[in-house]
């Protein structure tokens, strides 16, 4: 018998897209949850973006605020370019995620909540006097109000597990009615599950049978009306999967060692959001990779300059407080003048901060934070695939410029995903490979033989007569040797300078969405990109003269930023700090931009810059 004869009053409704988060205690599985919905989503054809959210601690106390985890995701047959400003639908596994999470939520979204944990002592923890599920404070949402634990046991009663475990596979309960509610399969999920339990089939077998279950509960009962279908996405041809940023990240590191023929060696010490980077990449020994997991940040950036000073295609990551420890570390690449990648995901600060919090406040950092004149590049990337591209344009700037770089990431990014069409080896940019392996007379390590990349040749260590001297006393601009010559340290500080600038020459002009002049330019950088292009795509959809540049290149900035930046008479910087770009555009092009910041831990919602925007040009057009 069809659902539409055991159920006619039943319908489906095809929409363009949603936005669902699904949140619990830090134990309940909602990272879990929202990944495999994730995936399942991708498969299924339609465009996404992510954003999972979690505490700081380890475990925080079970029920309360703190403890709150989250994952969200819009997903829709349009492109997608943020996880969503509002959820549509919030599932909650006890009191402490609705309290959390219900301002966020639309009015008349829906609310799908595990009545079994809304006792006494949980809404006293979440700080509810009555219980919300019962009282008219929800009379604005769509309540569903579930037993999905007592369904859950029902399920599993002739397994013969214990209470404590059953109640383990109550997430998949909730994604199983998620599944029908928005017409997902389970198959790749039974799959999983078959893959990450396959030592204990007793946990297999309950966790397929919850997932069944909340899917036969949507289908069969009437407490949800209306189910809903979100058909393909019109993608690229292609290839597809879904990718987080920090996966990207060092998939573009290896992508980058073997196109360069280079060794890549990735020096690390675990730090909240990087750590990822460093457990990913040493998947790939396959491809000649090396991964040390050093025991504190300055061990894993000068072990990194060894392995350049080696040869190989050095790279470290870490986030803001790692950052400040490899300061001196940075300062003897740059003099060393040695190919060393940098990677920040960064995160909520100052000091330990908002460890699991997203913030891109690091910029001054990366530009200034070391000693002496001391100019590195300094890249980012905007959303998670481009994580990936970035990462290799990063590799291919070190190695050609004999230069480190910075990339910057941070935990949105890092953390978040979205579906990534696999490129061609054969398409991406050729790398340089700069070592030399002999030298006709004497060798002069610290000469510039190329003008165009201001490169100096990269000798390894114990070829014949290549010997050289490095380290950080100031040398010679020839031979390297220990120089206190006032004319030549004068000389190597503008030589160091001019090796970021030529590089302007090397990378692509800022482009512009929209219109190249008009009323408006919103200018972004980082994981600014997707509510800023959100936002005026909504904008100029409305007929406002907005448009839109973001940066990937920040030091050098594009050769042709200026150009863009006075063809609008107001330009509008968002950044999730206290508007760091907007100084450094303001001191480098003598623009009177204007400073949108939010500085919360969450990523600015489209929404907000979309409101910003036309309250400016509004303010502007009542002043003229």
């Amino acid at each position: 018998m069809s659902d539409s004869e055991q159920n006619p009053k039943k319908s489906i409704e095809e929409i363009d897209q949603v936005t669902i988060r699904f949140a619990g205690d830090s134990g309940d599985g909602m990272q879990l949850t929202g990944s495999q919905f994730t995936e399942t989503t991708g498969i299924v054809g339609n465009d996404l973006a992510t954003l999972p959210d979690y505490p700081a601690e380890i475990r925080a106390p079970a029920g309360s605020l703190a403890g709150v985890s989250s994952y969200q995701i819009q997903f829709g047959r349009e492109d997608i370019q943020t996880p969503g400003d509002q959820p549509d639908v919030l599932v909650v596994m006890n009191p402490a995620a609705l309290k959390v999470n219900l301002p966020e939520l639309r009015t008349h979204g829906i609310i799908i909540a595990n009545t079994a944990t809304f006792n006494k002592r949980n809404l006293e923890l979440a700080g509810f006097e009555a219980n919300p599920l019962d009282d008219d404070s929800l009379n604005e949402y769509k309540l569903v109000s579930i037993d999905m634990t007592m369904l859950v046991e029902k399920a599993l009663e002739d397994l013969g597990l214990p209470s404590k475990v059953m109640a383990r596979s109550t997430n998949m309960f909730a994604l199983g009615l998620l599944y029908w509610l928005y017409d997902r399969p389970m198959e790749n999920t039974f799959t999983f599950i078959e893959s990450k339990f396959k030592s204990r089939p007793e946990i297999v077998e309950a966790n397929k049978r919850a997932l069944q279950a909340g899917y036969n509960y949507g289908r069969t009962t009437r407490l949800i009306s209306t189910s809903y279908t979100v058909t393909k996405a019109t993608l690229p041809a292609g290839t597809y999967r879904n990718i987080m940023g920090n996966h990207a990240i060092a998939l573009g590191l290896v992508a980058a060692g073997q196109k360069s023929g280079l060794r890549l060696v990735y020096a690390g010490y675990p730090i909240t959001p990087a750590s990822d980077i460093l457990h990913m990449v040493s998947n790939y020994k396959n491809f000649g990779v090396i991964t040390f997991q050093a025991e504190d940040e300055i061990a894993a950036v000068t072990s990194a300059i060894g392995a350049s000073f080696a040869g190989a295609l050095a790279v470290t990551g870490t986030s803001g407080p790692g950052m400040a420890l490899k300061t001196e570390a940075i300062g003897l690449a740059v003099s060393a003048e040695l190919p060393l990648v940098l990677i920040n995901v960064q995160r909520g600060g100052p000091s330990t901060g908002l460890p699991t919090k997203t913030e891109q406040a690091d910029l001054f950092q990366a530009m200034y934070g070391r000693n002496s004149e001391t100019p590195v590049v300094v890249l980012a990337a905007a959303t998670p695939v481009d994580c990936f591209n970035m990462a290799y344009e990063a590799c291919r700037i070190a190695i050609e410029h004999m230069i480190p770089v910075i990339l910057l990431s941070d935990s949105y990014l890092g953390n978040g995903s979205e579906p990534w069409l696999l490129p061609s080896m054969d398409d991406l940019p050729n790398i340089e490979n700069r070592k030399v392996s002999s030298s006709n007379g004497e060798f002069h390590p610290f000469a510039i033989t190329d003008p165009s990349t201001m490169a100096r040749p990269w000798a390894v260590p114990g070829t014949p007569g290549l010997e050289h001297r490095i380290g950080g006393l100031e040398k010679d601009a020839l031979t390297g040797s220990v120089s206190y010559e006032a004319e030549n340290h004068e000389h190597m500080v503008h030589r160091r300078q001019q090796k970021v600038e030529v590089i302007a020459d090397r990378i692509p002009p800022l482009s512009v969405f929209g219109d190249d002049k008009g009323e408006l330019l919103v200018l972004g950088w980082g994981s600014t990109f997707g509510p800023i292009r959100s936002a005026v795509t909504r904008l100029r959809s409305k007929g406002h003269a907005v448009s839109h540049a973001h940066l990937n290149y920040l030091n050098p900035f594009p050769k042709n930023l200026g150009d863009v930046l006075v063809k609008f008479p107001r330009v509008l910087i968002p950044e999730l700090n206290m508007g760091q770009l907007s100084r450094l555009i303001r001191a480098e092009y003598l623009i009177n931009t204007l400073s949108y910041n939010k500085i919360q831990g969450k990523p600015f919602t489209a929404s907000e810059i979309e409101a910003q925007v036309l309250d400016i040009l509004k303010e502007t057009r009542d002043a003229g």
